[in-house]
């Protein structure tokens, strides 16, 4: 007899077609997840979202009352949890603003099930990492240009403090403390996601293009982010960098 560990995160689905939410639902309790809300409209999430906090949220685009888009946007005014987007929107341009506007994973219709299971899994495993982890000692990344502050969680940039998704401060952090080291689009899906699965690829390609247009003084032609073709991404410093402690 299989023995279902019980799972005490809370999630939220996002849908308004009623059988996807039904097969969601199924797995996610297959797999031990005991509280689960769902929402077939943007009024009706966002009512959820403001009075439970969530540890996760699964959210299409195509909804009837709001743009998917646009509901994320107001989610993020209440809560840092991830937000992976389930749509048939499969558009470069699509994920480009799901990723920017503050979504941390992009799954098209039509989907595997499994795999958006185990996409739940990988981002719940990498919020629960993330909050025991014990944080190395440099808090600050200062390479004259830009400063990345691990701490307050900012990156400056001329002196001015420049926005970007958690995903971007994310693999920003990532290369800051890894550089001059290849890695490859994959590699670094699994170090800042939590997992690698086929088509991550886009993801990590996308993330590493907005960052290099805050960072980088020509996109076209990276110093700081490089690109080693058919192998991998290189963060090159281009001073030498001082790291501050706690």
């Amino acid at each position: 007899m299989e023995v279902i560990v019980l799972r005490e995160e809370t999630i939220l689905l996002i849908d308004d077609e009623k059988g996807i939410l039904a097969m969601l639902e199924a797995l996610l309790m297959r797999e031990g997840f005991q509280r689960i809300a769902t929402a077939t409209t943007a009024h009706e999430a966002l009512q959820l979202v403001e009075r439970t906090s969530f540890d996760l949220i699964v959210l299409d685009v195509m909804l009837p009352d709001m743009d998917g888009f646009q509901l994320c946007s107001e989610i993020r005014k209440h809560t840092l949890a991830p937000i992976i987007f389930v749509t048939a929107r499969s558009g470069d341009l699509d994920k480009l603003m799901g990723l920017g506007i503050g979504g941390d994973d992009y799954i098209t219709k039509p989907f595997n099930p499994l795999e958006v299971v185990a996409r739940i899994n990988a981002q719940l495993r990498r919020r629960k990492f993330d909050q025991i982890k014990v944080p190395v000692k440099a808090q600050s990344f200062d390479y004259g240009y830009f400063v990345l502050n691990k701490t307050a969680g900012q990156l400056i940039i001329n002196g001015e403090d420049t926005h970007c998704t958690a995903k971007e401060f994310e693999l920003l952090l990532f290369l800051c403390e890894h550089p001059n080291q290849v890695f490859t689009a994959l590699q670094l899906y699994e170090q800042v996601w939590g997992t690698a699965l086929i088509g991550d690829e886009k993801t990590v390609v996308i993330h590493i293009s907005r960052l290099r247009k805050k960072i980088e003084s020509d996109p076209t032609s990276p110093k700081w982010i490089v690109n080693l073709r058919g192998i991998g991404y290189k963060f090159v410093p281009l001073k030498k960098v001082t790291t501050y402690e706690k």
